[in-house]
């Protein structure tokens, strides 16, 4: 019986692939023999959808990213839009199978472009009772739950402060449960595989993604892949992992089905091209190899391995034959002063680093902006003052990169929008601290570094040609470190071993005609002033405004939240309130038509993760101008859900 309703099942989900809604499917089954009907019906709802949401869970050490990342690949690469969040637990080291330590992913699946990770799943996956209880608040009220029913012994829900024996009924979930006795499943299917329980038990994220990647009609072969890569040096951990891989499909085909709910996510034309998936920090440093490549330098990369931006680090260091340079410091001031460093000896210097490295970084940043050298700082933005909430993402660094030095010090500040724009983000910073001759500030964050998304390899052709401006041999005998190219302002660049330009800078002020220390008054005001004018007459793109062109109110913002207030935008437009909004990318300077943009709109309302330091910075720079806010501070990227509630009776008022 059971290889024929295997068959039949198959048979039947090929036929059904183009309904356009969901109800219920009966399956009969019968014999060759005899031809006669059984009993046994298989009752499967099916549910063609547009998008999808699922959110994988379980212990730090048990792989949740991996399978989240298997999952999400897999879907990119058959055409589906996809946009993630892994949510990484606070306390790193937490007891296993505590409420603390769940590590989460969630990806949002869509037939057309996606802009967020979604606010609840339509799929969770609980590998055990603390991730239940702790990620069941994501679900929504018809979403399908996997469990690892071995998981949930006595002193497992004790862990996780369950009072009685049944999670579900004390949490009082209706929805469809998938109760899988994973653990045992993989123990027997490795039994003569020579690994021990531990490393066996290793392998239970990898039966859920096989259950989860039947649940979507996904193929296996790219996943197979992907653990052969990921376990290439240890063959058998990558053989073991594949085997549970298709158990966990196969255990999908032959019973699961049973009362579940089976998505088909059809894939919308997208633009030719090759595609990847790839998250912001790996995309942040694809865009720094980019950028020298087209300047025609070599990329020095000075860091300290700090949460989250470590990731960058790791990327660069991989590219030693693309004549990328790569030095782990010992902490956040050497990692910045070394590339300044690089900076004066004629490389593109990067230094990466989060909010409580810029605390640090903040004199040797001074140095390149009173020196005038090129310099890429990557902040990645985590959660809270000093340690803070390192694995949770906000952006609460907007005014330290701004303002937070001492004196008159000046920076381009960039913000990256999404996991794919961190590339051209990147290349931007790059070419503007090159081409002016100043450090620039590159504002991410924890959501869109982690986060990920289907990215179209670009044609460099295409980018614009990066020319520092660096000093000619005519200039010899002429030449003073500070002369200035007058269009751009910025100094001429004269590498250190120069025949003809023998040169010292340094932090001490220096007279504008001859590069001399100077403590003149006049000559200190001109120089603060010149820098001020370097960076106010930087060239950035005008504002752009999607959404509706006769909006009663306006959103605003910068950064990562961009997906979560187009999505909002978008959905209230849908509704019928009438919305636009306005994202910023480039910070310092702003956009030469802000002024214009925000006082055209009768109500404008800034949305940021933190308490209102965009809206009190458009508040100094443009006069008499009203905002409304919404601030949250949670660690969290937004819930669309909740901007558009605001939004909406933001309108009403």
């Amino acid at each position: 019986m059971q290889p024929i309703y295997t068959t039949f099942l198959i048979l039947f989900r090929i036929f059904y692939t183009n309904i356009e809604s969901s109800y219920p499917i009966i399956l009969y089954f019968c014999t060759a023999k005899d031809e006669k009907i059984f009993n046994y019906i298989d009752i499967m709802t099916v549910k063609e959808l547009d998008q999808v949401v699922v959110r994988f869970s379980g212990d730090s050490g048990d792989g949740m990213q991996l399978a989240g990342n298997i999952f999400s690949t897999v879907s990119a690469t058959v055409g589906n839009s996809i946009c993630t969040f892994p949510d990484y637990p606070a306390d790193i080291r937490a007891p296993q199978g505590s409420l603390t330590g769940v590590s989460g992913f969630q990806v949002h699946i869509g037939a057309d472009k996606v802009f967020t990770p979604g606010d609840k799943c339509n799929v969770l996956v609980a590998m055990n009772p603390a991730a239940l209880k702790t990620q069941y608040k994501f679900c929504a009220s018809d979403a399908v739950i996997i469990v690892d029913t071995d998981a949930f012994g006595a002193k497992d829900l004790e862990k996780a402060e369950f009072k009685t024996d049944n999670p579900f009924e004390e949490m009082g979930i209706k929805n469809t449960v998938i109760e899988a006795p994973i653990s045992t499943m993989c123990k027997e299917s490795l039994k003569d595989s020579g690994m021990d329980n531990k490393s066996i038990l290793k392998c239970r994220n990898i039966f859920a993604v096989g259950l989860v990647c039947w649940l979507f009609d996904r193929k296996l072969s790219l996943a197979e892949e992907m653990l052969k890569s990921k376990f290439a040096k240890k063959p058998a951990i990558a053989e073991a992992n594949i085997k549970i891989l298709n158990d966990g499909y196969n255990y999908g085909h032959n019973v699961a089905a049973n009362g579940a709910t089976v998505y088909r996510i059809e894939s919308d034309a997208k633009e030719k091209g090759r595609y990847m998936d790839i998250n912001g920090n790996k995309a942040t440093a694809y865009g720094l190899i980019a950028a020298a490549e087209k300047s025609g330098l070599q990329l020095y990369l000075g860091s300290y391995p700090i949460t989250p931006a470590t990731d960058i680090l790791h990327e660069l260091s991989k590219q030693k034959s693309l004549g990328v340079i790569t030095v782990q410091c010992e902490d956040e001031i050497a990692g910045c002063a070394s590339a300044l460093g690089a900076s004066y000896a004629g490389a593109l210097a990067v230094t990466t680093t989060s909010g409580p490295g810029i605390c640090l970084k903040s004199e040797a940043m001074n140095l390149a902006v009173i020196a005038e050298l090129p310099l890429v700082i990557i902040d990645v933005q985590r959660g809270g003052p000093s340690t803070g909430l390192p694995t949770k993402s906000e952006q609460t660094d907007l005014l330290q990169v701004l303002f937070g030095r001492n004196g008159e010090s000046p920076m381009p500040v960039i913000a990256a929008t999404t996991p794919t724009d961190c590339f051209d983000a990147a290349y931007q910073a790059a070419k503007i601290a090159l081409e002016y001759m100043t450090p620039v500030v590159l504002l991410t964050d924890a959501f869109i570094a982690n986060g990920s998304a289907a990215w179209k390899l670009p044609n460099l052709t295409e980018y614009p040609d990066i020319k520092a401006p660096f000093v000619t041999p005519d200039m010899a005998g002429n030449w003073t470190p500070y002369m200035r190219n007058p269009e751009t302002g910025a100094r001429y660049w004269a590498v250190p071993g120069t025949e003809g330009f023998m040169h010292r800078i340094g932090g001490l002020e220096k007279s504008a005609a001859t590069g001399a220390i100077s403590n003149d008054p006049e000559n200190h005001h001109q120089m603060t002033l010149t820098r001020q004018a370097k960076v106010d007459n930087i060239k950035v793109p005008d504002l752009v405004v999607e959404g509706n062109p006769d909006a009663d109110l306006l959103v605003v913002g910068f950064g990562g939240t961009y997906g979560h207030l187009l999505s909002a935008v978008n959905e209230m437009n849908a509704n019928g309130n009438k919305a636009a909004l306005a994202h910023f990318k480039y910070l310092n300077p702003l956009p030469k038509n802000t002024a214009e943009v925000l006082k055209k709109y009768k109500k404008v309302v800034v949305a940021e993760q933190n308490l209102g330091q965009l809206a009190a910075y458009l508040r100094m720079k443009i006069e008499g101008i009203k905002l409304e806010q919404f601030n949250e501070v949670k660690g969290q990227p937004f819930a669309t859900s909740t901007l558009v509630n605001y939004f909406t009776e933001l309108i009403k008022k």
